[in-house]
């Protein structure tokens, strides 16, 4: 990838979030865009009340957080940029215009019954984005030496569109990826399809010429916490999956499935936006 936009609101998270797009900047000399958007509660969250103040401050801000990038990260063009609108929209327009671009973002998540709620900007974001987007939440700890990449393999045909990122992700990184088919085991007739399906990812896995291991979990109705549990057991560091449409009943990975992920999983989640939709027979 040519471009990494980081989206930041002076947060911890959001430094998060920074720390690990330099880490991937870092392996392919990407330029890194630290993108704040001035929103009409920005006064509030930077603890103001004059609009001049808030702007002054959050230059400020964005100067700190593209030093510290330029600390870690020397060779590599970075910038600050401040938009004004909504956030979710000015980010993922900014990162759609750019060429072969990566969105990260950090989503404070929360718990209990609110999360269907939680996140709601970074739901936005994930709901409209054009470009793969880097979701780092709020429990995630800076651990930026991918070494071994989840790619959860569904029915779906969308589901094989992740290999080709994720394999230049595995490269820059000297990762493995981990395919692993998710089965429902009150529908055996699925194996056959995901079996196939798995043949197809390890094949273009050898193409790219990427490590890789092939296994299978068996799982009934919504796979967050066997997924989750495996990727823990496996020492996995980033989870990749596609986004999907809510109401497509063949999708495996719903949007309640999405927030889920973004709740409870101990590591970086990659969100790659369908080119196309359709499930497999």
């Amino acid at each position: 990838m040519k471009n990494i936009v980081v989206g930041v609101d002076f947060s911890q998270n959001s430094e998060n979030a920074l720390r690990h797009a330099v880490a991937i900047g870092l392996k392919n000399n990407a330029k890194i865009h630290i993108v704040w958007v001035k929103t009409p509660t920005a006064a509030i969250k930077l603890d103001v009340t004059d609009e001049d103040e808030m702007l002054k401050k959050a230059h400020l801000k964005l100067d700190e957080m593209v030093a510290l990038a330029r600390a870690e990260a020397p060779k590599n063009e970075i910038q600050g940029v401040i938009l004004e609108g909504k956030a979710h929209i000015k980010l993922t327009q900014y990162a759609y215009n750019l060429p072969d671009a990566l969105l990260v973002v950090g989503s404070h998540g929360a718990s209990g019954f609110e999360e269907m709620f939680i996140g709601s900007n970074t739901m936005k974001v994930v709901g409209i984005t054009k470009v793969p987007v880097l979701i780092i939440g709020a429990h995630v700890n800076v651990k930026r030496d991918l070494t071994n990449i989840l790619l959860p393999i569904d029915m779906s045909f969308e589901t094989l569109q992740k290999i080709k990122l994720s394999s230049e992700i595995a490269r820059d990184f000297s990762a493995k990826l981990s395919l692993l088919g998710i089965v429902d085991p009150n529908y055996p007739d699925e194996k056959h399809t995901i079996n196939i399906q798995l043949h197809h990812a390890a094949g273009m896995c050898d193409i790219a010429n990427v490590r890789y291991d092939v296994s299978t979990l068996e799982t009934a109705g919504t796979p967050c916490t066997a997924v989750v549990d495996w990727a823990k057991a496996e020492d996995v560091n980033l989870i990749v999956i596609m986004r999907e449409v809510e109401d497509d009943a063949t999708a495996f990975w719903l949007g309640s499935t999405t927030r889920q992920l973004l709740n409870f999983a101990p590591m970086p989640l990659l969100i790659v936006p369908n080119v196309m939709h359709s499930p497999i027979a």
